[in-house]
């Protein structure tokens, strides 16, 4: 891939395997509000996005009394806590950034908040490799706008059509194509053939053969 000179990385999905504890950590916070199985809410279809987009959706159903940046707080820190515990960065993921680092400028741009993102990269000393982390703290319109993707191509200083982002998520690929950067999907989430018609430049099965991709 000759023309990709920066490589930015969505987090959740995959770095680390976060989607488990993120529908954990509603499902435990909606659960001591009382909604147990009755939240309403279909979690597979908010992967990629935002927490506020989530939240939006629940308080339009359910209208409760706490503000949403109240609730925004305890389901960082419930998801916080269960990273703390389980430390669930994929196998593969250093060393394939530690291979990248080698060539192309780095970067995070995820639907995460800051908080989350820098307890992650925290994990196996992985933040030094990055030169920026984009969140949708950081942008009006979060993924699958392409807003977070085209904010690190202007940190990095680099063309976005000669970015490539590594994504797991629909949202994710529409986010990167709509920026007009290559995109590579790794199945950690979605099948192959899913992940392609969304949009995938290429499809991925493991993180050997992405470095092997972008390096060759």
């Amino acid at each position: 891939m000759s023309q990709i000179e920066a490589v930015i990385f969505d987090m959740d999905g995959v770095i680390v395997d976060s989607e488990p504890y993120h529908d954990q950590s509603f499902l435990e916070i909606w659960q001591e509000m009382g909604y147990g199985d009755c939240h309403g809410i279909h979690l597979p279809d908010f992967y990629g996005r935002s927490d506020r987009v989530l939240w939006e959706a629940f308080i339009e159903k359910h209208h409760p009394p706490q503000p949403i940046e109240q609730l925004i707080g305890l389901r960082e820190q419930r998801l916080i806590q269960l990273l703390r515990d389980k430390r669930p960065i994929f196998d593969g993921v250093p060393e394939l950034v530690q291979r990248l680092a080698n060539r192309f400028p780095l970067a995070v741009g995820s639907g995460s908040a800051h908080r989350i993102i820098d307890e992650v990269l925290a994990m196996r000393d992985l933040r030094r490799y990055f030169l920026h982390t984009v969140s949708s703290e950081d942008v009006v319109q979060p993924k699958p706008a392409p807003d977070i993707f085209l904010l690190v191509a202007k940190c990095l200083g680099v063309d976005p059509a000669n970015c490539c982002v590594i994504e797991d998520t629909f949202c994710g690929i529409q986010a990167a194509n709509a920026a007009g950067m290559t995109v590579l999907a790794i199945t950690n989430t979605f099948g192959a053939k899913e992940l392609g018609q969304a949009g995938a430049s290429q499809v991925f099965n493991d993180y050997v053969t992405i470095g092997d991709a972008l390096l060759n």
